[in-house]
């Protein structure tokens, strides 16, 4: 099991995750994508349908029964995995679920947000605390990705 820790402070969530999903689908994982809020979801359903004018996300939210245990990106509230995915992304101060199961977690928090920050430490020193690896990625000044610890 591996847990990310995304560090956004450079870009968003709206221009980082995308990206993150697109790789995760290259690689023949399927995701769940947990928010905190109804009104995230519906912002990020919206969202991954137009993101990029040449590019979309399949995907849907939860609620929707018949279509998730074939979408390969579930937007939800829960940690749940209708569709036997292998990736769970928790942002916007979601709860981090039980790790396992997961192939990967990835916590994605907003370093300009003193609570998100916070809590984005708790759960690695509780991670840490129970034996688990984690990985801790920021941008640089460039934009780039780079992993810190």
């Amino acid at each position: 099991m591996e847990v990310l820790f995304y560090h956004l402070q450079k870009a968003g969530l709206d221009q980082v995750l995308p990206s993150l999903l697109e790789k995760t689908l290259e690689r023949g994982w399927k995701a769940v994508v947990r928010a905190s809020s109804n009104e995230r979801l519906k912002a990020l359903d919206d969202h991954l349908w137009a993101y990029r004018d040449d590019a979309f996300l399949p995907h849907c939210i939860d609620e929707l029964k018949d279509e998730v245990e074939h979408a390969p990106i579930i937007l939800s509230l829960h940690d749940t995995r209708h569709n036997e995915a292998e990736v769970i992304f928790v942002v916007d101060g979601a709860d981090m679920p039980a790790t396992s199961g997961w192939t990967r977690a990835v916590m994605m928090f907003d370093g300009n947000d003193p609570d998100a920050l916070n809590k984005a430490r708790a759960v690695w020193k509780q991670l840490k605390t129970d034996g688990q690896t984690a990985t801790y990625w920021r941008q640089n000044d460039e934009g780039r990705w780079e992993k810190m610890g």
